[in-house]
């Protein structure tokens, strides 16, 4: 999962680009990057960690222009101790080309082949967005024949794009010369909009992974970039739009509702917030089904994903709702966080569990989801050794008992605590007194009933059933393996094989 902006403006944008990557924090903490472009030159910083210590005063002076796009990553694919797979990435033929990809392809590996084999075209990391950016590079290459494309040319490729690559992606490709491209595959996977801002000068346009970026930024919300769709903005301001898919079908994924999406987001119509609180909704009916109502003396959430669900919960039944963990704001977000040691020992860094709200209570906790386990388990054992009687857990998402490969870092089946087990043998390693799940169709309808538009969803991890229909077992063990061997080399260290690899980052004329 990552975060992407893009932005055409009237004004210099290296100081909004980097505002808005704040915004969008939540999508990535691992790497940031911020690409302007001025006349035919790009300019370009990125790096690992977190925005604000990416980013210095002197990065932002070499920073000039008035159209440029940013990225926040989260590694699904490649490297992540590889600071070269930071994004965006560039490449020079044809005009100059710099992308900022969100999502996942599932034929990257056979892509990066083909490039090689068919195209002539070398990738120079493991990320499946360079990948992404070199084929889009060779289309738009096949087919123009100006100096400076057209916005035809610019769609032609993208829809030939589509043909080529499979998986999610909602993509920013800055393009010397021409303007801003934006696209979104076909099944609407990863989210995706633009907003406008009127200014003294004319109208600012920007992209974004979410609405809360945009409206942080002080633009307006225009609509949600549809799947398949690509719009081109160009340096005069003018937005073009063209359908560029055959067959497109929205499937948004139903975890950037439970999970990663901003509260004050608006996803595909959507508030995130108003589908959180029908969570706590359907998530009531369930607890009052499966447990004894008078057993339970307060609901408390797993801040801070899970309030909204968990404060419309206790509403419901009746119960008193606390807030017994404290949040340490500074400590990251523990799903996102790589590595399993990292995670668990961030846990306790990041909540305090304040006794005197537990101490001889019978307590509900109310958690987003449960994935790993992990943060479950160690928010158990607080709540115990806070004084708790009985601790009984509900989760606002169903078990997550299957790899995400469109974007969330769930790529091995043996990392889901779900996946080999049932509802109670999950509550035993957690180590609560009962545990209740959502259901699928019941976190279906409680995104459905804020936009009953939205007719299907990515809800893979939970039910197995990958919208792309290609998405094999043999697949999945691939990259399994792939990720196992990955950690064995690396034990903790950087990864031998990235330490002679060149350095493309630098400044470049297009």
């Amino acid at each position: 999962m990552c975060g992407i902006l893009g932005i055409v403006a009237k004004t210099p944008v290296n100081q909004l680009l980097y505002d808005g990557l704040l915004l969008l924090q939540h999508r990535g903490q691992d790497a940031a990057g911020i690409a302007t472009s001025q006349g035919h030159s790009f300019y370009m910083h990125k790096a690992n960690g977190l925005v604000r210590d990416v980013f210095r005063t002197r990065n932002m002076r070499s920073l000039p222009g008035m159209t440029g796009i940013a990225h926040v990553r989260y590694p699904t694919a490649g490297n992540a101790s590889n600071s070269e797979e930071a994004q965006p990435f560039y490449v020079n033929a044809p005009f100059g080309l710099l992308l900022a990809h969100n999502g996942n392809l599932i034929n990257g590996a056979e892509l990066k082949q083909e490039m090689f084999l068919r195209d002539r075209r070398h990738v120079n990391t493991d990320s499946d967005s360079e990948v992404l950016l070199n084929v889009l590079a060779h289309e738009l290459q096949a087919s123009s024949q100006a100096v400076t494309p057209d916005p035809e040319t610019v769609f032609g490729a993208v829809e030939r794009l589509h043909q080529r690559v499979r998986g999610a992606y909602a993509c920013v490709v800055q393009i010397a010369g021409l303007g801003l491209l934006a696209f979104r595959d076909p099944f609407g996977i990863r989210p995706l909009c633009y907003g406008t801002a009127e200014t003294a000068a004319g109208t600012d346009y920007l992209v974004a992974s979410e609405s809360a970026a945009l409206e942080g930024l002080g633009f307006r919300l225009e609509r949600d970039i549809a799947p398949g769709e690509a719009i081109l903005i160009d340096l005069d301001g003018r937005l073009h739009s063209r359908m560029c898919a055959a067959k497109a079908v929205l499937n948004p994924c139903i975890f950037e509702y439970v999970y990663f999406a901003r509260p004050d987001s608006m996803i595909d119509g959507a508030s995130v917030y108003a589908t959180r609180l029908k969570m706590g909704e359907y998530l009531a009916r369930r607890v009052e089904n499966e447990l004894r109502l008078g057993d339970i003396d307060v609901v408390m959430p797993i801040p801070e994903t899970s309030r909204p669900a968990a404060m419309q919960l206790a509403m419901k039944l009746g119960i008193d709702y606390r807030e017994g963990f404290l949040k340490n704001r500074y400590v990251g977000r523990t799903f996102i966080m790589p590595g399993q040691f990292t995670r668990k020992k961030s846990v306790r860094q990041k909540l305090n569990a304040m006794s005197v709200e537990f101490r001889g209570k019978n307590v509900l906790l109310v958690d987003d989801s449960i994935v790993r386990g992990t943060t479950s388990q160690e928010i158990v054992q607080m709540a115990r050794d806070a004084g708790a009687n009985r601790v009984y857990f509900a989760s606002a998402a169903p078990p997550v008992r299957f790899p995400n490969v469109y974007g969330i870092d769930m790529p091995t089946r043996d990392e889901l605590i779900a996946h080999d087990r049932d509802q109670d043998g999950v509550r035993r390693a957690i180590g609560a007194d009962a545990l209740v799940y959502q259901s699928v169709a019941d976190l279906a309808k409680s995104v459905q009933e804020i936009n009953p538009q939205i007719e299907r969803f990515d809800s893979s991890c939970f039910d197995g059933i990958y919208v792309t229909g290609d998405v094999s077992t043999s697949y999945l063990d691939r990259i399994e393996t792939h990720r196992q061997a990955h950690s064995a080399g690396r034990s903790g260290q950087d990864d031998e094989s990235d330490r002679g690899r060149l350095d493309l980052q630098a400044p470049a004329e297009a």
